[in-house]
């Protein structure tokens, strides 16, 4: 059962409005937000509160928190991004210096063990990379680092992080499956491996990433087309998305048994399980990408896209014919 608490991130930061995939005004998706006040505009301050089961709240303990409460361990570090799966929690530092606490069991939180922690832990990461981004998933974590490449820790169920060994288009031996990693390592299923990657993200049981070429690949369970191969495909192996082949993707986000991803142009699409208005149309169930037309008077642009379970929110920004001032 996922852990009802929220962690605010205080810095300064530009605004967005949010819009559900319907164009009107969406809730939040998950017992985590990250939030933004003006009191603190220079420092990155973690603050949580909620349900404090599996120590998910930092705080040293399993107590509930009614308010929101800054987590001192990490006062003194500038934090300039955190990431929540049901559970557990990744925090990055200006300095790229990354802390994972929460639910430990599986190895989500990078540690090297399956034990949970209440306070933060700095996580050590191979060297040579530096982490830039963190995602996490409902039992697992994935850091993007630069120049590109993908860490990941937790669970590898149906191959949902790319960990498997295993070359372009072919299944992965047996003794090439990882089932779980305690360790963020490197992703092993080409061509994950192998090209840099601008996006990444971790739904239920499958995952997404975008390559600096703008192609979109998926990996993990197809149970509900969720993959975009229009059949359901049982495979451990990465397939580039069908339908996507001739658009440049530059985001993606994956939701329980869903998938969205984001045009260069800002267009936006949609496939996987269709019900309860998911796929962000009338449609059914869609097992290739079709186009999502967001309900709006004005242009605008999509600068940012998040699933969680069954919803999913843009952030957009008008789209206006005024000259950029120099």
């Amino acid at each position: 059962m996922a852990a009802l608490s929220t962690t605010e991130l205080s810095f300064s930061c530009s605004s967005n409005p949010w819009t559900g995939l319907s164009g009107k005004p969406a809730q939040p998706l998950s017992p985590f937000s990250f939030l933004t006040t003006p009191h603190s505009p220079d420092r990155g301050i973690i603050m949580t509160f909620g349900s404090g089961s599996n120590g998910c709240l930092g705080h040293g303990s399993l107590n509930d928190i009614s308010q929101p409460t800054i987590v001192e361990a990490l006062l003194g570090y500038e934090m300039v991004q955190v990431a929540c799966g049901a559970s557990h929690v990744l925090a990055l530092s200006t300095e790229r210096e990354l802390f994972a606490w929460g639910r430990g069991d599986g190895g989500r939180l990078g540690l090297g063990t399956r034990e949970s922690h209440s306070c933060p832990q700095q996580v050590s990461i191979p060297p040579g990379q530096e982490a830039q981004r963190v995602v996490c998933g409902i039992d697992s974590s994935m850091i993007l680092t630069v120049p590109g490449r993908a860490l990941a820790c937790g669970s590898n169920r149906f191959n949902k992080l790319g960990l498997d060994h295993c070359s372009l288009g072919e299944e992965p031996a047996p003794d090439q499956q990882v089932e779980e990693a305690l360790s963020f390592a490197p992703l092993g299923s080409a061509p994950l491996d192998q090209e840099p990657l601008l996006s990444v993200d971790l739904g239920t049981a499958h995952s997404a990433a975008v390559t600096a070429s703008g192609d979109c690949y998926t990996f993990g369970s197809n149970q509900h087309g969720q993959l975009g191969t229009n059949a359901r495909r049982v495979s451990r192996a990465p397939c580039q998305v069908r339908g996507l082949q001739n658009i440049k993707t530059a985001m993606v986000a994956c939701g329980d048994a869903f998938t969205v991803a984001i045009g260069a142009e800002g267009e936006v699409y949609s496939w996987g399980k269709g019900a309860r208005g998911r796929l962000g149309r009338r449609d059914e169930d869609a097992g290739l990408p079709r186009p999502v037309q967001l309900d709006e008077t004005h242009p605008y642009t999509v600068t940012s896209v998040s699933c969680c379970h069954g919803n999913t929110l843009l952030a957009v920004r008008p789209v206006t014919d005024e000259p950029i001032p120099p």
